[in-house]
């Protein structure tokens, strides 16, 4: 969904005619773990980071399953 944020205010609305001075915001996305709308893809939560089973060895970064992971650990 693209959202569109008020440069005056500071308000953002999913349509530009709702706001006085509109400029597009980019696609927001919606988290299925919490229901919170957040700019980025990778957004991280707390029950999501609950979840996770995995760790790489290389970054740290932390996933539910092992083929998100390029050297997954337990």
């Amino acid at each position: 969904m693209t959202m569109y944020t008020c440069k005056t205010c500071g308000s953002m609305a999913p349509e530009a005619g709702h706001l006085c001075d509109p400029t597009q915001a980019g696609e927001i996305y919606t988290c299925q773990d919490c229901g919170r709308q957040a700019p980025l893809k990778k957004h991280l939560c707390k029950p999501m980071v609950a979840r996770f089973q995995y760790y790489c060895e290389t970054c740290g970064r932390g996933a539910v399953a092992e083929n998100k992971l390029c050297k997954p650990k337990p």
